[in-house]
């Protein structure tokens, strides 16, 4: 996923190459829910038991770091000896691979992003979340708690890890004036041709979306992820007119830093630790949050409904929301953390002001990855609205 390497360059460049990241999906897995999002009904856990002695766990690269891909990174030690938990993780390459996996009943928790969590709802595979049992989550930030790709019907399904935003980066150099809107990379990509970069994932399409959520206002898009067929048909004609300026789809942030740095892409879509970590190579780049505001991803720690260890699961649930290993994690992959206490134990005092931590305005204008379903969730009950898996065919369509 996004491992931060800003600050540590003796991180080893192959230990966490990402394949793809958070929201990208490499099948057309069914959407949640069919004609809506009916989770079935399970209860979470009233009480902590004795521990199991392990967990099992799905997580993104650079979440579960034990000092084996670097000696000076290590939050899981601490925890195995203090709650006699011995960890094993499966790193997962894409959120589809996260569902799968989540299925087979062998895993204990998952760090499932926005556009995974309602399926493992969904599907009954993720379970409800006792978060009075989670300790550190009173110190969670306000608004990532109770939110749409975490909470259904007022019932918690996990516990919040961390969040950033999708920003829109330009080489200084080659762009100009400064852009402060996606038009950069949509209405304005000619300008650009062959070097503009877009994320290569199916949830980029809300990306689209949002753009014309604000450029055009008649087609009456009110939430980036919920759309009709109509307002997806928009925003899917959008990126093909788009596809014609792109010269490289990216998912893995290595490939996209190389790109900046020698001059194949100018503008596009990026990450905080992206642009960190292209500016301490000097590459003349800066990033913005656009006027029209961005979409973005926070990643939740869900317990399996088939979970074999959950008191361990809780265990480590509380864990990694605790203020010293959320600050760890935060600063190692380049995010802000969910534990607001966790910002003054960062080694670097500015992470939590260059990530916006504790910003609430900022993340108003960021439109969190969910996952897209058939019952619309922007309120509407009147429409339909265009499910994950066509969201999926409609990405392949657009690349070509």
């Amino acid at each position: 996923m996004r491992p931060n390497r800003s600050t540590r360059a003796a991180v080893a460049a192959g230990a966490l190459l990402l394949a793809t990241a958070c929201g990208s999906s490499d099948t057309a897995d069914t959407s949640p829910g069919g004609s809506g999002l009916n989770p079935p009904k399970l209860s979470a856990q009233k009480a902590l038991g004795k521990t199991e002695g392990k967990v099992n766990l799905i997580a993104w690269a650079g979440y579960v770091e034990d000092g084996s891909n670097d000696p000076d990174v290590d939050w899981v030690s601490a925890f195995e000896k203090e709650t006699g938990c011995q960890v094993s993780t499966k790193t997962a390459g894409t959120s589809d691979e996260m569902v799968s996996l989540m299925k087979t009943g062998q895993y204990d928790a998952v760090s499932a992003s926005g556009d995974a969590a309602l399926r493992l709802i969904a599907a009954g595979d993720a379970a409800p979340v006792n978060t009075d049992l989670v300790p550190n989550y009173k110190d969670v930030f306000s608004g990532l708690k109770n939110q749409q790709w975490n909470t259904v019907n007022g019932v918690s399904y996990g516990v919040p890890h961390g969040r950033g935003a999708n920003l829109l980066m330009y080489n200084t150099e080659k762009v100009s004036p400064a852009p402060d809107s996606w038009s950069a990379v949509f209405d304005d990509a000619s300008k650009y041709k062959g070097k503009v970069t877009a994320y290569d994932s199916p949830i980029y399409i809300a990306d689209a979306a949002l753009y014309l959520m604000k450029t055009e206002p008649s087609l009456g898009i009110k939430n980036p992820y919920a759309l009709d067929q109509k307002q997806f048909d928009a925003a899917v004609d959008l990126l093909k007119k788009q596809n014609a300026n792109i010269g490289e789809y990216w998912s893995d942030y290595l490939k996209e830093i190389s790109a900046f740095k020698s001059g194949d892409s100018v503008v596009g879509t990026t990450w905080q630790v992206i642009v960190n970590t292209a500016q301490a190579e000097k590459v003349p780049v800066e990033a913005v949050l656009p006027k029209e505001g961005a979409t973005g991803w926070s990643d939740t720690w869900m317990l399996s409904a088939k979970a074999k260890n959950p008191n361990c699961a809780y265990k480590w649930m509380d864990w990694i929301i605790s203020p010293q290993a959320n600050a760890q994690v935060a600063e190692y992959f380049g995010e802000a953390p969910a534990n607001s206490e966790a910002c003054e134990l960062t080694a670097d005092k500015n992470h939590c002001t260059t990530y916006h931590a504790a910003d609430e305005a900022y993340w108003k204008n960021v439109h969190f990855w969910t996952t897209p379903i058939a019952q619309c969730v922007d309120g509407r009950t009147d429409a339909s609205c265009v499910p994950y898996a066509k969201w999926v065919q409609a990405w392949t369509e657009i690349k070509g």
